[in-house]
């Protein structure tokens, strides 16, 4: 099928408007999203938002869904009085939408230069984190302190924000009593406050995906990215950067964020997955997209999102470092040490059934293989 004109991808990404943090397995019931919240204006996502445009469907079904689920409300900060408290809560939205002015590159005072790279908190975290399924920040305030294991441990939600300041943002913690991490987690707390402690918000993370029986093709996702993708990213991946005077008008550096590069999140975050990445892409891409009515197919997600994290991005020290209990670690991780007699090739691409076989198959000697 032939794909939609440049005017149309103009006109969807006008329309539909717009660290991996909370990268969880989504609740077994979805919901539908109507959040009330009235962020900034937002961007699409950082990783693998590489399809702003539908497209054809594939073979691959897609996972199953609900066609209706009930509605699922944010509070809206714009709503609270102009006091400490509500000056808190939107000063956090800020920071998450407008990251890359205010805590990033591009802020004026050097020292507050955390953020490494062009992309904003929203670039994934789809309506400053408030979009079901788009790796909302609503709905994680009651689930942490949480094991995660990546560190092997219990960690807290200010060291999982920290987490996305040093891969998914490139650049460095922030520090946990600053005014900057206690405003973020205000805001965090705002908006979930329908959650209950110890049980999250349906539409956590985003939604699983029917995994391939072939491997991801980085060569077909070229085709996909160059036909449905450059539109938007740039023919090279770079974005669309916003000159200087829009850019200090609207406090973000990029129009469309780059998916690789410089500018982009490290092969240490969780967008650098390519499962993760697909689920993603799948349930929110292009802008407008709910997952209740995904407009990519599943085989095109898949492929895309190998293409994207094939391309070069910066380089994350201490990765092996990561998951020191290897039978915790994600079967598409595209870094050493490898889980399993798999190549590295089969650990990014696919296909991940048979790792995860031999995972369920030797769960202690996993624990240490390389």
């Amino acid at each position: 099928m032939r794909g939609p004109s440049l005017m149309q991808v103009a006109i969807a990404a006008v329309v539909a408007g717009g660290l991996a943090l909370a990268l969880h397995r989504p609740e077994p019931v979805a919901q539908t999203v109507a959040p009330s919240a009235r962020a900034p204006v937002e961007t699409p996502a950082s990783a693998s938002a590489s399809v702003p445009v539908p497209m054809a469907p594939a073979a691959a079904p897609a996972a199953a869904l609900p066609a209706t689920a009930e509605a699922w409300t944010v509070p809206d900060p714009d709503a609270l009085p102009d006091d400490i408290y509500g000056r808190t809560v939107r000063r956090g939205r800020d920071l998450i939408a407008r990251t890359s002015s205010l805590i990033g590159p591009d802020a004026t005072d050097p020292a507050m230069r955390f953020a490494g790279n062009g992309l904003d908190c929203q670039s994934c975290h789809l309506r400053a984190g408030t979009q079901q399924f788009g790796l909302p920040l609503a709905g994680i305030w009651g689930v942490f302190p949480q094991y995660i294991g990546r560190e092997n441990e219990v960690r807290t939600l200010e060291e999982r924000v920290n987490g996305c300041m040093e891969r998914s943002m490139n650049g460095r913690p922030l520090l946990v009593e600053g005014p900057e991490m206690k405003a973020i987690l205000t805001y965090i707390r705002h908006v979930s406050a329908p959650e209950r402690v110890g049980r999250s918000l349906h539409g956590r993370g985003s939604p699983p995906l029917p995994l391939l029986t072939r491997a991801a093709d980085p060569v077909r996702g070229r085709q996909v990215f160059a036909e449905t993708c450059a539109a938007c990213h740039g023919a090279g991946g770079e974005g669309q950067r916003l000159d200087a005077a829009e850019a200090g008008e609207v406090g973000r550096r990029y129009r469309f964020p780059p998916l690789w590069g410089p500018d982009s999140y490290n092969d240490g975050a969780g967008m650098a997955r390519t499962i993760t990445a697909a689920r993603f892409v799948h349930a929110n891409m292009p802008l407008g997209t709910t997952f209740e009515a995904p407009a990519i197919a599943v085989e095109d997600a898949f492929d895309v999102t190998a293409f994207v994290n094939s391309q070069p991005r910066p380089h994350k020290a201490g990765l092996e470092a990561d998951y020191p209990d290897r039978s915790k670690k994600p079967v598409d991780a595209g870094y050493p040490p490898f889980i399993g007699p798999f190549t590295p090739e089969q650990h990014r691409y696919g296909p991940w059934a048979p790792i995860q076989d031999w995972l369920r198959a030797n769960s202690e000697a996993s624990r240490t293989t390389n």
